[in-house]
């Protein structure tokens, strides 16, 4: 009951279940489009913005975001224009912003910076987070058929008037937000594994494109009020935590897997 009693807890709890919902819902798209490696890469370029406001004493979502973003482009940008590789794109842009985050991050702000600090959430952060997280679901429901029409054939969106590039840019864009929403909860080096694995967890059960969305929102927002509980409980970090329980909730799909 003293769990459930803290404000600072539950407001973490609420803001870690929008974040939750909007990364497991995007993250059905990104494992059908087999871009699983691809999300946790974002959560990585955050690092060297969240390294910059640590040391001028800035908001780290908006320069975390501000990464985000222009590395979003910057892959969506070269996917189109060279012979690259996507997953080879990717993987440069993974390394660089790791290499160069770690570098200029703070010794003692590091671990925040890669497992997160839900702890320190405050009210008007929160609703912000609540809000952007509802922007971004809606968002996405608008797009999620064409996506997965692209996914089926690109020629036949494409006949279908879909402009597969726009489309792919906006969810790039949606991702971006998500990960930069998410990284106060489980930090740069963990999110990753909130767009992937309640998204795996949906394709072992699910019977249709439309139970394996849900199913991915379900299993996003559940693993993350869950993991902060339980790190309350146990007196450990919420990051960590908040990923094995999205573990456990893929071992036990499994089981069940259909």
């Amino acid at each position: 009951m003293e769990i459930f009693s803290n404000q600072t807890l539950l407001l973490s709890a609420i803001v870690g279940t929008f974040i939750g919902a909007a990364a497991g819902y995007l993250g059905s798209i990104m494992v059908l489009r087999r871009m699983a490696l691809a999300g946790d890469v974002l959560s990585h370029v955050a690092l060297p913005g969240i390294g910059l406001a640590l040391i001028y004493n800035l908001n780290p979502f908006l320069l975390g975001f501000l990464f985000l973003a222009v590395a979003s482009f910057l892959i969506w940008f070269l996917e189109g224009r060279t012979k690259t590789p996507t997953d080879a794109i990717i993987g440069v842009v993974f390394v660089a912003a790791l290499a160069f985050g770690i570098l200029i991050t703070p010794e003692l702000e590091l671990a925040e910076a890669l497992f997160g600090k839900i702890s320190e959430v405050r009210l008007l952060d929160g609703v912000f987070a609540v809000l952007l997280s509802i922007i971004v679901f809606i968002a996405a429901r608008k797009i999620y058929k064409n996506l997965i029409l692209g996914i089926i054939s690109e020629d036949l969106a494409v006949s279908s008037g879909v402009n597969l590039r726009a489309i792919s840019l906006i969810y790039l864009f949606l991702v971006a937000v998500t990960v930069a929403l998410g990284i106060k909860v489980i930090g740069t080096l963990l999110m990753g594994a909130l767009l992937i694995v309640p998204a795996a967890s949906a394709k072992n059960i699910s019977g249709s494109l439309r139970s394996y969305g849900a199913l991915s929102t379900v299993f996003g927002l559940l693993s993350v009020p869950a993991g902060i509980i339980l790190s309350r409980i146990f007196e450990l970090p919420p990051g960590p935590i908040v990923v094995l329980v999205s573990i456990f909730i893929f071992l036990l799909s499994l089981f069940s897997k259909r």
